[in-house]
């Protein structure tokens, strides 16, 4: 990991994953046309996202979604519960998950980019959800106290981070013990070779 950490120029990489996901929380239809992947509730749909309760989201809280996965295809955050949604975007998944732990539950979204920060934050405040933030910071160094989380979600962003590892041991840290996590991801089976890790276009996209 140290070696991988020293091949990838971090800030580089962070400033054009910020700049990819401005593109998206500007204009979450366009995007479909400049990079490769789908965003949307129809995308969620293939996905396998289950009908309730993505038919109480509204179209605003749903079309700049662009994950690769559902992770909640183990099910749903349960009542009371608390959530951590890691790389939380266009908020889609947070919201969600504020919706199934109602009023006794609590969900904090972590996002590096200000504007999926800010549109997140003005859907839950128009969808009247007081159970939800959004805080900004990185995956791999989380913004949320120790033992804090029963659950922990993240949709096609652990694989955007060199740091992986970080990224574990911050999930563990901020989990209640006995606490679980359900990611959403891309995983390759075979080593990537040093110039392809220096590639920030082959990260991005």
């Amino acid at each position: 990991m140290a070696d991988i950490l020293n091949v990838v120029d971090l800030d580089e990489l962070r400033h054009q994953v910020r700049e990819k996901y401005r593109e998206v929380a500007a204009d979450p239809g366009g995007i479909q046309h400049v990079h490769h992947f789908h965003t949307g509730r129809a995308h969620a749909v293939r996905l396998g996202y289950p009908p309730f309760p993505l038919s109480d989201l509204p179209e605003e809280a749903c079309e700049a979604f662009a994950g690769m996965g559902n992770p909640f295809y183990w099910g749903g955050p349960k009542p009371g519960e608390k959530v951590v949604d890691l790389g939380s975007g266009g908020g889609m998944d947070s919201l969600l998950a504020a919706l199934w732990v109602g009023s006794e539950g609590r969900v904090i979204g972590v996002d590096m980019t200000p504007e999926m920060l800010e549109r997140s934050r003005s859907i839950a405040r128009t969808m009247g959800l007081k159970n939800v933030e959004f805080r900004e910071g990185l995956i791999e160094d989380l913004p949320v106290e120790d033992g804090w989380a029963d659950v922990v979600i993240s949709n096609g962003v652990i694989n955007l981070c060199p740091d992986k590892l970080g990224v574990y041991r911050e999930i563990f840290r901020v989990l209640k013990p006995g606490g679980r996590m359900t990611v959403a991801d891309i995983c390759l089976e075979r080593p990537v070779p040093e110039e392809a890790l220096r590639d920030i276009d082959l990260w991005t996209g």
